[in-house]
């Protein structure tokens, strides 16, 4: 079964199916090579454009790649299908890694690519829902994506009240961003509304811009956090696609209560001098900074189509 007939099956099959239709290892590994295939495509955009946040788009692209291609219900023919779910960008300067996953995902031509932040791009440095399909809401100023979230998951639960299903909406958040008090405002109000059709995933590689989270604002306890405000909380490797596809795809509504998924990730992740540096928060590629990222990635990536014995090792180690 390939990757575009699981995605198909795992959208038609309810919570309780869903043990039936975990991926095989071969759709595992296609997951993982889509991701790398992502990366190089984000890397040569941000190289191209002079400009991007490269650390933070490669920190979350194994999660955007869970969601797009298992997890959550689009239909990139009709990007305004009512039924569909919906994803916040709340970190909307990771926008290179949502241009990717839409464009793989048959949102728009990949040719459209080539014009990140361009002048009067399509692809500009933050999402906007009204130049791109494909797009829910325009962010980039952090810590105001959960709110929006929670809104439209509120209405969603209205408007599809007496309905077998409630669409879910799915907010993706920088950990550095939960340093502003808006969003545990609106955690407040998803847990008194019982939103269960909510699902918060925080990308906590502990970095922001120019030094780490617990040295600018210390977050400390984030699963106590979320549990005291009423959330259930899930934790998992944001790079095992396993782990993700177990904690994403299951849903809460016999909980009555909004999910967080606290995803543990490394900002850089694949390309070993940027992992875990802030300087790549912000930083843009020189000619050979590209050249030796290209070709991690590439072995990386060769490892895994080629279905080598040790193909996960390389992903592990990258």
């Amino acid at each position: 079964m390939t990757l575009e007939a699981f995605d198909s099956l795992i959208h038609k099959s309810s919570p309780e199916r869903l043990q039936q239709c975990l991926p095989t290892d071969s759709q595992i590994r296609e997951l993982y090579a889509q991701s790398y295939r992502s990366r190089m495509a984000t890397l040569d955009m941000t190289y191209r454009a002079e400009m991007g946040h490269i650390g933070s788009d490669f920190s979350c692209l194994d999660i955007l790649t869970v969601l797009y291609f298992c997890v959550i219900k689009v239909n990139p023919k009709d990007p305004t299908w009512p039924e569909r779910d919906r994803l916040i960008l709340s970190k909307g300067h990771a926008a290179g890694a949502l241009y990717v996953t839409l464009a793989e995902k048959g949102f728009f031509p990949k040719t459209w690519l080539n014009s990140y932040q361009q002048f009067d791009s399509r692809l500009q440095g933050h999402p906007d829902r009204q130049k791109l399909p494909g797009v829910e809401h325009n962010t980039g100023s952090l810590g105001h994506g959960l709110s929006v979230a929670a809104g439209i998951a509120a209405g969603l639960q209205f408007s599809n009240r007496g309905r077998s299903r409630v669409p879910r909406v799915f907010a993706l958040l920088g950990d550095g961003e939960l340093q502003e008090g808006s969003n545990w405002e609106a955690a407040m109000l998803a847990a008194q509304l019982q939103l269960d059709n909510l699902v918060a995933i925080i990308d906590r590689n502990g970095l922001q811009q120019g030094d780490s989270t617990e040295n600018t604002v210390a977050l400390g306890d984030l699963s106590a956090k979320w549990d005291s405000f009423g959330w259930r909380v899930a934790q998992c490797d944001g790079h095992d696609m396993k782990q993700l596809l177990t904690v994403l795809n299951t849903e809460s509504e016999s909980l009555k209560r909004p999910t967080v998924v606290i995803a543990k990730t490394v900002k850089g992740r694949g390309v070993s001098f940027m992992e875990n540096n802030p300087v790549w928060h912000h930083k843009v590629p020189s000619a050979e900074e590209k050249a030796r990222a290209r070709e991690e990635l590439e072995t990386v990536l060769a490892a895994i189509e080629g279905n080598e014995a040790t193909w996960l090792t390389f992903v592990k180690r990258s």
